[in-house]
């Protein structure tokens, strides 16, 4: 028998308080999968994925609630009878944060027939066995509105995904990324957050941050407005390549990339004054935010198509107010033109 390769000790899932036990200490509540199950596959990459999202959920909301401590995360754990679970955290109506949620889901069963056929229609040649794909997928995914409409909000989500094909074979790729939707542009705060991206790229492949950079701009797309939904960040899907091992590396720089490339704008514009004008844009442009994630988005549309899927979850993106004006149209020259011209025409922020 082939002996396993030992996995770090950062990344290990090993047993008593030196392995498992001190790294739950950091969670917001206990993984989804069980301590046994996690003991018996503690080498496969559902195992340790599982583990890094439960890390970047508790780092993000710690960091989160540091900041804003006129509220705290409601913690929500539920189960999914077809299979599996998730733990939804969720801070509401905060001084700073208006709805900031941070989800965990690690869920397993069968692909319904909608969910293939979306994956189907973006190259996955899928092989079924009676009709039937097993399947198990997890990740981490948030969405952080603020009050200050000089805070822009915040969106990441990085996840793995298997599938069995009939002959027993599996199918395995990542996805993620994390892009910012500020309502007003800071062209400092821009190259802040892509810089930190890039850096983040950079150690595993110079390639990456222009590739991932593009295929966030071009995917939230906003077609009936002709505009993206903010100033972008970087996005991929279907990562199968160089290999597992280095792919989930690259996931886990993205992760710890999340906190150094946002809490730093936070802090320097959550006590800015703004007027009811700028808060009245702020609601306008998460009215474009929600048009997004409701007739474009990928993770919302597989969400819904999937059996027994949660959906105050799967809708936890959405905030808590936003506003539709007809035909309305910002002055020329004006801050909310200029937001609006660099979301027509994306920009270069870190050269």
């Amino acid at each position: 028998m082939a002996r396993q390769q030992s996995q770090p000790e950062e990344e290990s899932v090993g047993d008593g308080r030196g392995g498992l036990g001190r790294r739950f200490e950091g969670f917001m509540a206990l993984p989804v999968s069980g301590m046994r199950e996690l003991r018996s596959r503690r080498g496969e990459m559902r195992s340790r994925m599982e583990m890094l999202i439960m890390e970047t959920q508790g780092q993000v909301c710690r960091a989160l609630a540091q900041l804003d401590r006129s509220a705290s995360f409601t913690v929500d754990r539920w189960e999914r009878k077809e299979g599996g679970g998730g733990i939804s955290c969720v801070l509401q109506d905060g001084e700073i944060f208006e709805k900031a949620g941070v989800n965990v889901s690690v869920v397993f069963g069968h692909l319904s027939e909608e969910a293939a056929q979306q994956m189907k229609s973006r190259g996955k040649t899928l092989k079924a066995k009676d009709g039937k794909l097993p399947f198990c997928a997890m990740g981490v995914s948030s969405v952080i509105h603020p009050k200050n409409p000089h805070v822009p909000t915040i969106h990441f989500n990085y996840r793995y995904f298997e599938i069995e094909e009939a002959d027993g074979s599996k199918q395995w790729w990542f996805g993620g990324g994390t892009d910012l939707t500020p309502t007003y542009l800071n062209e400092e705060d821009a190259v802040h957050f892509h810089k930190t991206l890039k850096e983040a790229c950079d150690q595993h492949n110079p390639e990456l941050y222009p590739k991932f950079k593009k295929w966030c701009d071009d995917y939230f797309y906003i077609k009936h407005r002709g505009e993206r939904r903010g100033i972008g960040g970087i996005f991929f899907d279907d990562l199968d390549w160089p290999s597992k091992e280095e792919a989930f590396q690259f996931i886990q720089s993205c992760a710890k990339a999340i906190v150094p490339c946002y809490i730093p704008i936070v802090k320097k514009h959550s006590h800015d004054p703004f007027t009811p004008e700028e808060k009245l844009w702020q609601q306008i442009r998460r009215g474009r935010y929600v048009e997004f994630n409701l007739v474009y988005d990928r993770g919302t549309k597989f969400g819904l198509a999937t059996p027994g899927s949660r959906i105050e979850s799967i809708l936890m993106s959405l905030p808590l107010t936003a506003r539709w004006e007809y035909m309305h149209l910002p002055p020329e020259n004006s801050r909310e033109a200029e937001i609006l011209e660099v979301l027509r025409q994306p920009r270069d922020w870190v050269h």
